[in-house]
């Protein structure tokens, strides 16, 4: 565990898919060859993007639904193996997301990831970006025994920071949901994975480009 933050230094936790990058073509490529080995057809990325949000289990949940697969332990747990193989083959950080990143880091604020895809896929992604070393805590969807929107993996990012400090920045219901238990303030990216309209989400700040989050902190 890292130490603490200290109480008056700006934090900001960041969901991952669809919010910093886009997974949606890979959640999508693994889903179909996932169907591929089970002899079912593929499903569009505009449909597997629609069950994206809530954690692996109910990913392969919904796609095993739409596919009219039945759905096993060993149906989730290939799924893990096939994304895990290489979660990066068609994945692509948002727009301006890199250069807030850095700004971020320049300004002193510190960085934590909060997000229901596993853990290690986490890892790897913000590795092979050459993100990890803005984020000193990773709470994936199988760190604790809970997910979004329940809001203690979000207090686990916050890691000690004073509430007053935190912000929260994420693309759907899902954390929306969470910010509100939390208690923290939101900040909703629009181009992300939402499924409804904009104001049916909680938010304090809703904004389309990353090059005005600097701002939009404070």
């Amino acid at each position: 565990m890292f130490d603490q933050v200290e109480g008056g230094v700006m934090r900001v936790v960041f969901d991952l898919d669809g919010t910093l990058i886009d997974s949606a073509p890979d959640l999508a490529r693994v889903a179909n060859e996932l169907l591929a080995e089970y002899d079912r057809a593929p499903l569009s990325e505009a449909r597997v993007r629609g069950f994206i949000g809530e954690g692996v289990p109910k990913l392969v949940t919904r796609v095993a639904e739409a596919a009219d697969l039945p759905l096993t332990e060993a149906v989730i747990e290939r799924y893990r193996v096939l994304y895990r193989a290489d979660p990066l083959v068609l994945t692509r950080p948002y727009p301006g997301v890199a250069g807030a990143l850095e700004a971020l880091a320049e300004r002193g604020a510190t960085m934590a990831i909060c997000t229901n895809k596993p853990e290690a896929p986490t890892r790897d992604i913000l590795d092979r970006l050459g993100w990890a070393g803005f984020f000193d805590t990773v709470v994936g969807g199988d760190t604790l025994a809970v997910r979004k929107p329940d809001p203690e993996p979000l207090r686990q990012a916050i890691n000690g920071a004073a509430r007053e400090s935190v912000h929260f920045v994420g693309d759907s219901e899902v954390d929306g949901a969470t910010g509100a238990a939390a208690g923290v303030r939101f900040l909703l990216y629009t181009e992300g994975y939402r499924k409804g309209p904009v104001e049916a989400i909680p938010h304090d700040v809703r904004f389309s480009d990353f090059g005005v989050l600097g701002d939009l902190l404070g």
